[in-house]
């Protein structure tokens, strides 16, 4: 969508409804034959959970469920697309960098270093530092080593 291509075909959603967790808010789409896979998240994990939702081709969703406060402005912010069909709301740039520094996996940073590879790196650099203070102390270090390496 932001002109970094990855293999990957699955498409993320980001909810805060801790509801999103439970087993029965996805008994629809167990009853038409598609698999769900509710996996909450540990205390000490920064989402609520995630979802995985496949149904029998390469199409997969996963819901990732948020916790943190900040992540309502994501989707605030959010603004509406039409991705094959569906108008849904994408998260800006900067969030999608924001969500991926909070999430911190090594998927995760090699998507922040193509983000910044394909676009005006000092705008975006300048975009996420006004949110950055919202992320823990991990994530912004993690900002650090990213943009100032040593």
């Amino acid at each position: 969508m932001y002109g970094v291509a990855r293999s990957t075909q699955d498409l993320d959603l980001l909810a805060l409804d801790p509801t999103c967790l439970t087993a029965w808010t996805w008994e629809s789409l167990k009853r038409r034959g598609m698999a769900v896979d509710v996996r909450p998240g540990a205390a000490d994990d920064p989402l609520a959970g995630v979802v995985h939702i496949e149904d029998g081709t390469a199409a997969m969703v996963d819901v990732i469920v948020g916790r943190a406060p900040w992540q309502a402005g994501v989707l605030d912010r959010a603004t509406p697309r039409t991705i094959e069909g569906a108008t849904v709301p994408v998260a800006s740039v900067p969030d999608l960098v924001l969500l991926k520094l909070y999430a911190g996996g090594p998927q995760d940073l090699w998507d922040i270093e193509q983000l910044l590879a394909a676009g005006d790196r000092a705008s975006l650099v300048a975009h996420v530092e006004t949110s950055l203070r919202l992320l823990p102390p991990e994530s912004q270090r993690l900002w650090a080593r990213i943009v100032r390496p040593r």
